[in-house]
């Protein structure tokens, strides 16, 4: 990566820092509106600048021990990891501005940072859904044509056969149209996707999770559908990566 592009990706993680810093500054929680201009500020600023770091090192701690977790619940344990520096960091600040907390007082410090930590990482969470969606404009006219209105700029997740006909998951809902699954997997070959199953074709970034029972892998979408993975199509799944 060239100092350009690490620029692009590290100057909206600092103008991110600096507004909810300002935001949290000017709300003043906590009776931290006490230390006043600009200490308030240096304080939400800096425990974002704390709460940033620790994402990253989380993130690093985590990477091997969630692989198979949905995006959510990842996220959720990270919020909860992070709050613990963060809470030593206010705590510490707390007793250099010769204001300690009691010990009986620290869960309660720990449960509101956790607040505000699952709030941003939420934030997050939903940054990277729109990131990583899966693009529309990639699926063949012979699909697309097919699909109401309001599915056609929705990214697809996954298509299923149904008799004659084919369930088209999006984002924004599913529709039943007349294609052969055949044909509509020729449509979304430019999308990074497998068929998974004889009735089924998924979009890699529409899974969420993955679970497996009777010998078998189940795939959950990000829509909460499941999709099967036959023994079939398994090998070539796993040596792909997908779980």
């Amino acid at each position: 990566m060239n100092p350009t592009e690490s620029n692009k990706g590290l100057l909206p993680t600092i103008a991110i820092i600096l507004v909810l810093g300002s935001f949290l500054s000017v709300l003043g929680p906590y009776q931290t509106h006490r230390l006043g201009f600009p200490g308030v500020w240096l304080y939400w600023v800096g425990l974002m600048c704390v709460g940033w770091a620790s994402n990253a090192l989380v993130t690093l701690f985590l990477a091997g021990l969630t692989g198979n977790w949905s995006r959510l619940a990842h996220y959720a344990l990270a919020s909860f990891l992070i709050s613990v520096p963060i809470t030593i960091s206010v705590a510490t600040i707390q007793a250099l501005l010769s204001q300690p907390f009691r010990a009986q007082a620290l869960p309660v410090v720990f449960i509101f940072v956790w607040v505000i930590s699952a709030a941003v990482t939420a934030l997050g969470w939903l940054m990277e859904r729109r990131n990583t969606a899966p693009q529309t404009p990639a699926v063949g006219r012979a699909l697309l044509d097919k699909l109401p209105p309001r599915l056609k700029r929705a990214p697809l997740l996954a298509l299923q056969s149904e008799d004659h006909y084919l369930r088209v998951h999006t984002a924004a809902g599913d529709a039943l149209i007349l294609m052969r699954l055949s044909d509509a997997m020729t449509a979304v070959e430019n999308l990074d996707g497998r068929q998974t199953h004889r009735s089924w074709w998924v979009a890699r970034d529409a899974v969420d999770a993955v679970s497996r029972g009777d010998g078998r892998a189940m795939l959950t979408l990000s829509n909460g559908v499941q999709a099967p993975v036959s023994r079939t199509h398994a090998p070539a799944l796993r040596e792909s990566g997908w779980y």
